[in-house]
């Protein structure tokens, strides 16, 4: 398998709580990066996550953030954990990344689920995910009326049938 360098010609990282997505990771040759206290739950450290994400950017061009808490509280079914789940990816990762990225210039940002775990079925389903791209450099996509939900994502005209292609989408590279 070629690494993510070969196939995108960046360098990157990845930061999970979720053996998987490291070892993914590691298999792409992307420096996989520990946080003290990353748990994979609610209770990980989301606030760590970001700072060393942001600080991976002092040394690669691409780095991934990886938050299982919004799928485990999925699989347990209570949808008050779900809500605390998305609000706490929402303002203390998304927010924050959102912030502290712009020290870095010009850039390009990707949220997105690897899947959906309903609650009231607790388990993964096979099912398109949402998701946003936004570059600082595109006036054009600056329009506070977006929102982002599966039920905006199921009525917009863009649809990527090909899901492995969306990260060359982000850095102008299909393969």
């Amino acid at each position: 398998m070629p690494s993510f360098e070969e196939l995108y010609g960046l360098t990157g990282s990845v930061i999970s709580a979720v053996d998987l997505v490291k070892g993914i990771g590691h298999y792409a040759k992307l420096k996989v990066i520990d946080v003290p206290g990353a748990t994979g739950y609610l209770d990980t450290n989301y606030e760590g996550k970001v700072d060393y994400a942001l600080n991976s950017l002092e040394e690669v061009d691409l780095t991934m953030i990886h938050i299982e808490s919004t799928d485990e509280t999925g699989h347990v079914g209570k949808a008050e954990l779900k809500i605390q789940a998305i609000e706490d990816f929402d303002g203390r990762v998304v927010g924050r990344v959102l912030e502290g990225i712009k020290r870095f210039g010009d850039y390009r940002i990707l949220v997105m689920s690897d899947h959906p775990t309903p609650i009231d079925l607790r388990t993964h389903v096979n099912e398109p995910v949402p998701f946003a791209i936004y570059s600082s450099e595109d006036e054009s996509v600056k329009n506070d009326s977006f929102v982002y939900t599966e039920k905006s994502a199921s009525t917009s005209p863009v649809f990527i049938s090909e899901g492995w292609k969306l990260l060359g989408m982000l850095v102008g590279k299909e393969i």
